[in-house]
């Protein structure tokens, strides 16, 4: 291989592992421990899913900001509290929580399995 190989393949790890390795500050959490917050007061539920997801199905805790507007909406959220994030199956709610991150929202939880884990 010559070097430019090596350099292309060294950039797609990296890439790769910077995708997959979980954000510091963002923990995953079953729908029972979900279930368990809601009797928190420091807590607040956001639902990333489309309204019309939403519609069909949700948790009452759970307030529809859809993952499209998140970023321009998180004025709504207090920074202080900690935000359970859930949409269907986990991967919307995992780039939500990144998002909450970047906007400097110290504590996030998503949801693993999302609505399709609820019982």
């Amino acid at each position: 291989m010559d070097i430019l190989q090596w350099i292309i393949m060294i950039i797609a790890v990296v890439f790769v592992v910077k995708f997959f390795l979980p954000v510091k500050g963002i923990s995953d959490i079953t729908t029972k421990e979900a279930k368990d917050k809601f009797k928190a007061k420091d807590v607040q539920f956001i639902d990333v899913r489309t309204p019309g997801e939403y519609k069909a199905n949700h948790q009452k805790k759970f307030k529809n900001i859809p993952l499209s507007s998140l970023a321009g909406r998180t004025s709504e959220l207090d920074k202080n509290k900690e935000v359970v994030v859930i949409c269907q199956s986990g991967m919307r709610s995992a780039k939500a929580a990144k998002i909450l991150k970047k906007k400097g929202f110290e504590k996030v939880t998503n949801v693993k399995g999302g609505m399709g884990a609820w019982v």
